[in-house]
């Protein structure tokens, strides 16, 4: 059953008052009394309608910017339609920054602070990725449709909402079409905003992921590397006796994952995956190269540096120990070629955006959860700026394959709590008397 605007507001009455229902979290009596303040604020109701009443304005969007490819590192089509949105509903400036950021400015009353609230433009799809979407009853089915090209309808949808409400605040509000959040981007658009820190947003929103109670505070770190073991390669039988890339590769992979495995069964959690390889011409071939992209995450940056430091000696042992075995050529080779790092890190839960956070998500009856994730949010958070990324809303599964599907059950609610936390954190503005 769809929660109207009306129920949303019998919601605030009823339950914010009992802050055990609130959150697992701890969550400050002023946060939660300022986020229910400001839900009936007339402007602020305003906007709640307004984004229900844009439900299929928001559809229509999903599936024309799920139906622009937006591969890594090709996210420039569908950045330029984002700009054209973020222009015609809200933003009084736009522009794209040379990382190919799509940055819209709306400017608040005081201009004391920025506060910046995106979405990622990039999915994990590789070009030629059939992007059509399918609808199946109340299902869409694409590649993309919910990571994250939701998210930026509800950076959209917040826009036009405020927009069209007259909600005006007193921070400046940066709605952000994000660049390389997926595999090797390596978050390269997030690291070029917050590289120059005077122009770096003062507090991060991110959208991303699933429904209204996860809220990801905590950074998860990871470093990927793709390795390259290179020799001549030849005959399998007339040059038998060359040294062998993919011999010392397995070798190198069995060293690792013997001492992985006992760095990963205790203390901070921490993984490793060898997710791709490749090389070689025929069964009947030596390779002459034989490579491999490897991922290794952590909730602890030393566990992390740990397992990094592990993994190179591998490389290493495997390396040498193939060319002792060398009977004619030249030697094997190694390049280990590092693609990805990706910063950890955590806030204490006690920060004015993370109250707000909990304290918005509260008033829509969800108990607010925070997490660790590796998202948008790493590279503020690694940073110690205020940062948190929350839900896109509606259902949806199948994230990072063919199959993926969204379903909008409820979705507006994710917009009414977005526009919520951006507002909240920003300041309402008071009426111009």
């Amino acid at each position: 059953m769809r929660t109207t605007s009306s129920a949303l507001f019998a919601l605030v009455a009823i339950l914010v008052p009992d802050l055990s229902l609130l959150s697992a979290q701890e969550l400050a009596p002023e946060y939660a009394a300022e986020a229910r303040e400001l839900a009936v604020d007339p402007k602020i109701v305003k906007a709640f309608a307004l984004a229900e009443e844009l439900d299929q304005w928001s559809l229509e969007r999903l599936i024309e910017l799920t139906e622009i490819p937006a591969p890594p590192f090709l996210e420039k089509a569908r950045g330029r339609r984002f700009a054209e949105l973020l222009k015609q509903f809200g933003a009084d400036s736009v522009w794209t920054d040379i990382e190919g950021n799509v940055i819209g400015l709306r400017r608040g009353r005081g201009r004391e602070r920025t506060i910046g609230f995106g979405g990622h433009l990039d999915t994990v799809f590789p070009e030629g990725t059939d992007v059509t979407v399918r609808q199946v009853g109340d299902t869409l089915f694409a590649p993309g449709i919910g990571d994250d090209t939701r998210g930026l309808v509800v950076v959209l949808t917040a826009l036009r909402a405020m927009e069209e409400a007259g909600v005006e605040t007193e921070d400046d509000i940066l709605f952000v079409g994000v660049v390389g959040e997926e595999g090797l981007g390596d978050l390269r658009g997030m690291k070029h905003l917050f590289r120059a820190t005077n122009e770096a947003p003062d507090v991060w929103i991110d959208v991303d992921g699933g429904g209204l109670s996860r809220l990801v505070t905590m950074g998860l770190g990871s470093v990927r590397y793709r390795i390259a073991f290179s020799g001549p390669g030849g005959h399998s039988w007339g040059a038998f006796g060359l040294v062998n890339p993919a011999h010392a590769m397995s070798r190198a992979v069995r060293y690792f994952q013997d001492i992985a495995d006992t760095l990963t069964r205790n203390g901070a959690r921490t993984s490793y995956n060898v997710g791709r390889i490749g090389g070689g011409t025929s069964v009947n071939s030596i390779p002459a190269e034989t490579w491999m992209e490897v991922d290794m995450r952590s909730e602890s940056p030393e566990s992390l540096d740990r397992i990094e430091q592990i993994f190179l000696d591998a490389m290493s042992r495997g390396l040498h120990e193939e060319n002792r075995l060398r009977r004619s050529g030249p030697p094997l080779t190694l390049e280990n070629r590092k693609v990805g790092d990706r910063p950890s890190g955590s806030l204490e839960s006690s920060l004015p955006l993370i109250q707000r956070a909990l304290a918005t998500t509260a008033v829509f009856g969800v108990s607010g959860e925070l997490a660790r994730s590796s998202t948008d949010s790493n590279v503020p958070i690694a940073q110690g700026v205020p940062a948190v990324t929350i839900g896109r809303g509606g259902v949806g599964g199948e994230g990072h394959s063919p199959g993926e599907w969204w379903i909008n059950r409820d979705g507006h609610l994710a917009i009414q709590r977005a526009l919520l936390l951006v507002v909240a954190e920003a300041g309402l503005a008071n009426p111009i008397s």
